[in-house]
């Protein structure tokens, strides 16, 4: 029985054998003849890499089709941590600046500290942002010293061992990876547009230096670099104190993002900084693609599939004239020129001084900038290699006069005094006042007038710019009325530009309470008669003196100032956007009211303060002058307008310490000119936008 037992026992552990020595046979001929050549490719390919398609940002162009920022292909070095293995992060930096050295490249280091010991911060007051951000970052103390600065740097990235160059150089890298969020998920990028020789030297030499990477990226380029580089602005990295104040989340891959307007950043991406670039980035900033790259077993590359194209960004069409504002900045420039070497027309104490300034130019109709040029100024190509020195120079270049200065307007202030008066009926036409060349209203405070002009009405008194006029008309309108149509003509509110703007002040008792202090608080009847020449706490850019000038023009219709023409797909086949002039304000006055003041800024130009330079110009032109007093001398204003009948554009100027109104004409001029007389600018036929993107 027992032997019966046995033999049915082993039968069947004999078949249970059998059929999983079947079951074997078959899986591995499955796995030899049906998978072998997946199984192969699945060992062959060893990983895959996921790769961000860097989109293009969106050029930008003139009004007519000029382009001002472009794009160019260019070579990055980048630094993968997740790629690094075992490898030192400051081994892989100090090869790498190695191999950089020897090609003759730069690469990326915003370390306030000098390169060579003894070390000592750059220029303090340059950097004084920059080396209190180093501080901070190391734990220093506010009065540390560069050396102990550096001494927290060598501790915090554990760079004892190195001689003081190899430190300084390790430590510029590691501190700007730092601040740009180096991880491992977050790629470095170590260097811009290297050459393309360069390329081969870090490929031979990878094996010294895993993770280091050459990737082709768009980078920006300013074609024009010296054309408006205040208004365009720049592009920069994404740095962590921008990144902590975002919104993050984690995306589906992996990676975290930041929302900051309408897209989403990696923390090493570049943003808009400045200017334009900054103020349309969500136009302008594209989405990136990806792609997914597989390597074999050796880390060879043996497939691309691109998971997601990149989308590039829409181009920006702006209102500037590039031709305009050329004229309108080399104007500026050679006028100051000339008056700082022509020691005989402008001696010392009158005009030889003048050392900065600015002119903006507008649409009278649409509101648009056509021009805002700032002196002295800067070239966006060069600016990284000449930021020490832009950063130090006096006065300063790399502020935007024409939007953010400050400036008392002066007797450029009277037209609005006296459009206002005649609009309340304060005055008409034919009132007088009597100019014997002191106002005598008050007994303790009896300001003069630089001439004595005896009975002027209202033209007379723009053409003579009589302060007693004004002091006396100022006076009965009173200073509620004066804010009340000197805001509806632009004045100490914002003009509705889509770039950072000065909204400037208008002289008022409550401006009076909150800028002085003691008896100075308290508002005066002589408050109001100096608020009525433009003296006083009026202090205005140029954009909103232009600005104004252009409302008096358009019969008391200002516009909202705009310099966003439009928005078009980046092949520019697409309109995204277009803009349309809006009305800001409208003064509601007869047009007698209009007309009374056009007629005075003409005889200005024809007869009056203006004359040697518009006596005899092919138009009527509608100006006034201004020489208000500053701390640091006699500024220059001028404003105008052309032509005076049928007003197209508003040009405003400013020279500090330019003594007179009158010298400022000289640029306006050169402005009118252009606009109205060159087949260069306004008759101009607009470019091909095609044609630029080859």
């Amino acid at each position: 029985m027992k032997s019966k037992m046995t033999i049915v026992r082993t039968g069947i552990l004999i078949g249970v054998f059998i059929l999983v020595l079947l079951l074997f046979s078959l899986r591995l001929m499955q796995l030899q003849v049906v998978e072998g050549e997946a199984l192969t490719a699945q060992i062959e390919q060893g990983w895959t890499d996921t790769q961000t398609i860097k989109a293009a940002r969106g050029q930008i162009f003139d009004r007519n089709g000029r382009p001002l920022a472009a794009n160019a292909v260019g070579r990055d070095v980048v630094i993968n941590m997740a790629y690094m293995g075992d490898s030192s992060v400051n081994e892989v930096v100090l090869q790498l600046i190695g191999i950089m050295e020897e090609a003759g490249e730069e690469w990326i280091d915003n370390l306030p500290i000098t390169s060579q010991a003894p070390f000592r911060f750059l220029d303090e007051e340059a950097y004084a942002t920059q080396i209190a951000r180093l501080k901070e970052a190391v734990g220093a103390q506010p009065y540390a010293t560069a050396e102990d600065v550096c001494a927290l740097l060598r501790e915090k990235y554990g760079l004892e061992e190195l001689d003081d160059t190899q430190f300084r150089q390790v430590a510029g890298v590691r501190y700007e990876m730092e601040r740009r969020g180096f991880n491992m998920r977050t790629p470095y990028t170590f260097a811009t547009d290297i050459r393309m020789e360069t390329v081969p030297l870090i490929k031979e030499q990878s094996y010294l230096i895993p993770g280091v990477d050459v990737v082709e990226t768009p980078i920006r380029q300013y074609v024009s670099g010296d054309i408006a580089p205040h208004l365009i602005g720049q592009v920069g990295p994404l740095y962590a104190e921008q990144w902590n104040a975002a919104e993050k989340e984690m995306t589906e891959d992996g990676n975290v993002v930041a929302h900051i307007g309408e897209h989403t950043y990696l923390m090493n991406d570049t943003i808009g900084i400045s200017g334009v670039e900054q103020a349309f980035e969500d136009y302008l900033r594209g989405q990136d693609g990806q792609r997914v790259i597989v390597r074999n077993n050796r880390g060879d590359v043996i497939d691309v599939v691109e998971e997601q194209p990149a989308v590039p960004g829409n181009s920006v069409v702006l209102t500037i004239d590039a031709q305009l504002q050329k004229v309108a900045q080399d104007a500026l420039a050679n006028k100051i020129h000339m008056m700082q070497n022509d020691l005989v027309t402008y001696p010392e104490g009158e005009g030889h001084e003048v050392d900065a300034g600015a002119v903006v130019v507008l649409d009278i109709k649409s509101g648009e900038l056509l021009a805002a040029a700032t002196y002295p100024s800067y070239n966006l190509a060069t600016y990284q290699e000449d930021y020490a020195q832009l950063a130090l120079a006096t006065p300063e270049p790399l502020f935007n006069r024409a939007l953010s200065a400050s400036y008392r307007p002066g007797s450029t202030f009277k037209p609005a005094v006296a459009l206002a008066s005649l609009a309340e009926g304060v005055i008409n036409r034919e009132s007088t006042v009597l100019c014997t060349g002191q106002y005598t209203r008050f007994d303790d405070y009896q300001p003069m007038c630089e001439g004595v002009h005896g009975q002027v009405n209202v033209i007379g008194a723009l053409n003579g710019s009589c302060n007693l006029f004004f002091y006396d008309v100022g006076y009965n309108l009173g200073i509620d009325k004066i804010d009340e149509y000197t805001a509806l003509m632009g004045l100490g509110v914002s003009s509705g530009l889509e770039l950072p703007e000065n909204p400037g002040q208008v002289a008022s008792p409550t401006l009076k309470a909150q800028l002085h202090t003691g008896d100075e608080t308290e508002w005066r009847p002589g408050d109001v008669i100096q608020a009525a020449i433009g003296q006083g706490d009026t202090m205005l850019s140029p954009l909103q003196l232009a600005n104004y000038t252009a409302t008096l023009a358009n019969d008391g219709q200002r516009m909202e100032v705009t310099i966003l023409k439009s928005v078009k797909s980046y092949n520019l086949e697409e309109e995204v956007y277009d803009h349309e002039p809006t009305v800001a304000s409208t003064i509601q006055a007869d047009q007698s009211a209009f007309d009374t003041v056009r007629e005075g800024m003409v005889s200005v130009a024809r007869q009056g303060t203006a004359r040697g330079t518009f006596a005899n110009y092919a138009l009527d032109v509608a100006a006034k002058t201004g020489s208000p007093q500053t701390p640091q001398g006699i500024n220059s204003v001028f404003i105008a307008y052309a032509p005076a009948d049928d007003p197209e554009i508003a040009v405003a100027v400013v020279l500090e310490k330019g003594w007179e109104g009158y010298t400022g004409a000289p640029v306006a001029k050169e402005i009118f000119d252009a606009y109205f007389f060159s087949d260069s600018s306004k008759n101009a036929e607009p470019v091909d936008y095609g044609t630029l993107l080859s």
